[in-house]
């Protein structure tokens, strides 16, 4: 594979290139991959790159970091694991979740005007900005580049080297990464999993069975309907139910965020390699199940899924979340996060298939689904499927503040502001279990916020004896019901406009990000159009 590499000077600044090649292809579909180990090319010699601040990971908050440091005059660089920028809102998540969009500024509320629409656009659209606010700013992309390790002097990085042995030398460094791998590397405290209610005082944390998205009548979870010594359908946990509110390992669940088309003009669902039809028997039972007056209606929280055009989301119990499929990525290496990004391939594209081709589906349902298909005018190189997988949480730095619940409902207000978040606090489903004989899904919580809320300078920053020169915008140290609402793309976005920022004055006075001058940054911050504080919009005046 031929990459593309940039030598960053004060004075000279290159723009973001185009993605590296694809490599050989070795599966169906080369371009649906998450990992591409590179060969040692014994003639390539390692590059450095020395800039004031870098930025790793390719999300909206590592666009706002990379493009923010320029635009304050520090030199920069942004080094993205796959061929891609933008993350999840580049592929497929464009139905975009605002909260109160009011509450949305700076460079969030910057890119969404050049979008021009908040919601519903299209997702090579989304890409195609963001690079054109890399390459505006004089930001060096390295794509492709996945991180070997971190080289620390002390409570300080000095640079991250990459697998082929490149490497970025820096005075500052971004985590802007779903994962926090950065963070990790980096010997700075997380959390994977769900806290119990007690850890923080929640009420919302930890194990969870609500009757949103959940089976609407009894499904029975045995493979021969009430024998439990039959065993259980694939998809449901053996574990006995935990009582309510306590802590675990377990991740929400992940899926794709399908962009559908027309049939008249898409791509039909094909089958994918790996399909079994038993990994789909409770979607199976789910569906005929229902009692005999029972009308399906397909909708968001009914389910079994809500198909549309354009932007497309899990519904219901049973649906395109691969529940259970998810937990161990946060801590996976390179090549088993590649084998669970399979696993949900195989999964999502088998659910569709299974929906608009086996005859135990309703006639009904499987002619509703065979209406739509995959587009053919995005996502070229994996034929119209969204190339990344929406992780939704993995790693969460643990520093010396911690978002949680209380926050988000307004009990606990951060005075240390570095932008609003404000959407609900919403975690998907964890588990499957069988509760009284019949099957219950389990995780998923929807709890609203009375209104936005400062996420706090502190959460962006880890413990200093950990890492003095760190800022994390995206793994943010919050508890997992928090981050449920914090995890939004556009609160990514300014939050990584926020850390860059932080990044630059900590390097003008020479100290810790710990110790950056908050009412400097509070400034620096009001100038660049970030909202800080919640205020409502005026009403307009009644006519009289």
């Amino acid at each position: 594979m031929r990459l593309t590499f940039f030598f960053l000077a004060t004075a000279t600044l290159l723009p973001a290139a185009p993605p590296a090649p694809l490599p050989a292809p070795t599966t169906p579909n080369p371009g649906l991959r998450y990992y591409y180990p590179l060969p040692a090319d014994p003639n390539a010699t390692p590059q450095t790159l020395h800039v004031d601040i870098c930025v790793y990971g390719g999300t909206p908050g590592g666009v706002g970091a990379a493009v923010q440091a320029r635009r304050l005059g520090k030199t920069a660089a942004l080094a993205v694991f796959r061929r891609h920028v933008g993350g999840i809102t580049a592929a497929g998540l464009t139905a975009v979740d605002l909260g109160k969009k009011e509450s949305i500024g700076g460079m969030a509320e910057e890119f969404l005007n050049r979008m021009g629409q908040w919601s519903g656009f299209r997702a090579a659209d989304a890409e195609q900005t963001m690079r054109a606010m890399l390459a505006e700013a004089g930001v060096p992309v390295w794509f492709e580049h996945r991180l070997a390790r971190v080289e620390k002097d002390g409570n300080h990085i000095r640079a991250l080297v990459f697998e082929n042995g490149n490497r970025i030398e820096a005075g500052m460094f971004i985590d802007a990464t779903y994962e926090g791998d950065l963070l990790a590397r980096a010997g700075v405290s997380f959390h994977v999993g769900r806290e119990g209610n007690t850890t923080y005082g929640e009420a919302f944390n930890g194990t969870f069975i609500a009757d949103k998205h959940q089976f609407r009548f009894p499904v029975d979870p045995y493979r021969t309907p009430g024998d439990p010594k039959s065993g259980l359908l694939p998809g449901i946990s053996a574990e006995p139910p935990r009582a309510e509110g306590s802590g675990d390992k377990l991740v929400q669940a992940y899926n794709f965020r399908m962009w559908l088309a027309p049939a008249t003009s898409g791509r039909p669902f094909s089958q994918p390699a790996g399909y079994r039809r038993d990994d789909y028997a409770l979607l199976e039972r789910f569906l005929n199940s229902a009692p005999a007056d029972f009308e399906w209606d397909w909708t968001y929280r009914k389910g079994p899924l809500k198909l549309n055009l354009g932007d497309c989301n899990n519904a219901g119990p049973v649906s395109t979340d691969f529940i259970g499929g998810s937990n161990r990525w946060p801590e996976g290496d390179y090549a088993e996060r590649e084998k669970i990004f399979q696993a949900h391939v195989t999964y999502q594209q088998g659910y569709m298939w299974f929906l608009a081709h086996d005859a135990a589906v309703p006639a009904k349902l499987r002619d509703h689904v065979k209406t739509f298909g995959l587009p053919r005018d995005q996502f070229a190189e994996t034929d119209g499927w969204p190339h990344e997988l929406y992780v939704r949480e993995g790693r969460r730095m643990v520093s010396a503040y911690v978002m949680t619940e209380h926050n988000c409902k307004g009990k606990i207000i951060a005075a240390d502001s570095v932008g609003l978040a404000s959407y609900t606090m919403d975690s998907h489903h964890t588990s499957r279990v069988v509760v009284n004989g019949v099957v219950m899904a389990e995780g998923n919580v929807e709890k609203s916020t009375p209104q936005p809320y400062p996420v706090s300078y502190r959460a962006l920053v880890p413990h200093e004896r950990e890492c003095a020169n760190l800022l994390v915008p995206v793994a943010v140290s919050s508890s997992h019901i928090a981050y449920g609402s914090i995890r939004m793309e556009p609160v990514f976005m300014l939050l990584g406009q926020s850390a860059a920022t932080a990044a630059a004055l900590a390097l003008d006075a020479k100290t810790s990000v710990q110790a950056v001058d908050y009412a400097a940054l509070r400034t620096r911050l009001l100038a660049a159009g970030q909202k800080l504080t919640w205020t409502p919009p005026a009403k307009p005046e009644a006519k009289k």
